[in-house]
Formats: structure tokens, sequence, C-alpha cells
């Protein structure tokens, strides 16, 4: 896996205990034996405005004219995840997130810090693909949340501290197709410093080390009503990520913003979209 994390802006503090666990759904869990442990962490750049596992949107503070992010949300729609390669097992994310992107438009710096929720479309070896939601706080691994997902679920996601700069924060995920809802509150340590919108290789873990998923094909796949701070997020193409493998492929790419600046589409396999 090529990991380039230039300039991390903050150490990582240890994880705390969750405060409060408050999830209609049931509660967030660990990957199953069977199951890769799987990890969304920072952008792996691969120079500006291009990620080695993810793409989608970045709004980072220097960018941004010094802006803290203390709330983030948004829609997305679960694409739908068949095999690029026969054979082959493959592995997607769309979430929403707040740290652990690129601070500045060149990507000169990165955040280390990140605190996300989302859903998984992945496809096994045989072709069979399954869908899951999950919630994770850097360094630790994803936890899967027991909400039953299905390909074109209209997902509404929202990150937010409780009191700005309390270090104490509410990630809310909610299904709007089925009415099921997860919730917990943790304690994170974040820098404030990035937000972003993203489909993702994940990264697998598993015994023999680590390395970066490859991508299945997603259709369907849009992000819609992205804020932060509660405010209209103004996407600008300028904040595009296109995931690229580390052959300089591409693997998938964002469309323009749409017209009221909140949205986009990503379009696997494609220079386009």
């Amino acid at each position: 896996m090529r990991t380039l994390r230039r300039a991390a802006i903050v150490s990582l503090l240890p994880l705390m205990t969750a405060l409060v666990a408050a999830s209609p759904a049931g509660p967030a869990t660990a990957a199953g034996a069977s199951t890769p442990a799987k990890s969304h962490r920072l952008v792996i750049p691969f120079g500006a405005n291009k990620s080695n596992n993810w793409s989608g949107y970045n709004q980072g503070t220097v960018e941004q004219g010094s802006k803290l992010f203390n709330q983030i949300s948004g829609d997305w729609n679960v694409p739908t995840a068949t095999q690029h390669t026969a054979g082959q097992a493959e592995y997607s994310s769309s979430w929403i997130g707040i740290g652990g992107g690129c601070i500045d438009a060149g990507c000169t710096a990165t955040d280390a810090t990140l605190i996300q929720t989302g859903t998984e479309q992945d496809v096994a070896a045989n072709g069979t693909a399954s869908y899951s939601a999950w919630w994770e706080i850097i360094p630790a691994p994803s936890l899967t949340i027991t909400l039953a997902v299905h390909p074109g679920d209209h997902m509404h996601a929202n990150i937010a501290e409780l009191v700005p700069f309390s270090e104490v924060w509410t990630i809310t995920l909610q299904d709007v197709s089925t009415g099921q809802s997860f919730s917990q509150t943790v304690p994170y340590p974040s820098s404030h410093l990035t937000a972003e919108w993203i489909t993702e290789t994940p990264t697998l873990i598993g015994t023999s080390g680590t390395g970066l998923a490859a991508m299945p094909n997603l259709s369907g796949a849009t992000f819609s009503s992205a804020k932060t701070n509660s405010a209209n997020a103004g996407l600008k193409a300028a904040e595009e990520i296109q995931l690229v493998s580390t052959s300089g492929q591409v693997l998938a790419t964002p469309s323009a913003p749409n017209s009221t600046a909140d949205g986009f589409s990503v379009c696997t396999y494609s220079a386009s979209c």
C-alpha cells in the first residue's frame, strides 16, 4: 500500500471510551471473522486532486480561508455494486467525514484525524454483492452498524460536535428509505481541518498485512444536500478528487457540482462523469 502522509497536522490522542450508544437499529459491531476488517483512512495523495483511495469532494481549512469544521451532513443513494474483474473480491464505501483530507488545494499537507460514517458496497469473489453500514474514528478500524442496507436506499448522515470544540461528537446515520436510524455519541479529538463526501476503496486489514481493496463497478452513486457548519457546502470544481490506482489507472471520477453546489455523482472506471 502506498501511504503518503505529508505533514500530519496533529498527533493522534488515545481513543476514549464511547459515552453514549443509542441505536434503535442495534449496536455497532466489529467485522466478523469471515469479513476482512476495513479502515477508511486518510486520503492517499497521488498529486493535486488525485488519490489512491478517495473520489469525491474535499474541503480544507486553507482552501476555505481558515474555516474550521464542527458539523458535516450529506445524503447519498446506495450505489449498486457489480463485479469489475471476474473472480476478484471488490470493496467500496460511500461516506461523509471530518478530518483526514487535504487541508489545501494542492494537497501538500493532510490531516491525521478522521471521524466518519457511511455505507459499504462489496462484491465477493463469486460475484455476490453485499451492503452494510458503518462508522469509524481513526485510528480504530470501522465498526459495522446493524442497519439493513439495500442498493438504491436513500441515506442521510450527520456528524456534529455537541458544543463547538468540545471534542464530543454525535454520529447519526439514517436509512430514509426504510426508516431505520443509528446514533452514537463519542469523545474524539478532531483537528476540525477538513470535510469530505467520498466514494472510496477501503483499506483491508488482515493477518498478512494491509492493502487497498479493488474497486467494483458502481451505478447510481450520487451525493446531495452537502452541508458544513449547518450551511450549504458550496462545492467547487477545484475540490474534486479523482481516484486512481498506483499505476495511474482511473478508478472513479466525480462529476462537477450540481446547480446548488451541494451534490455530485461518481462514475467508476471512467475519466469523466
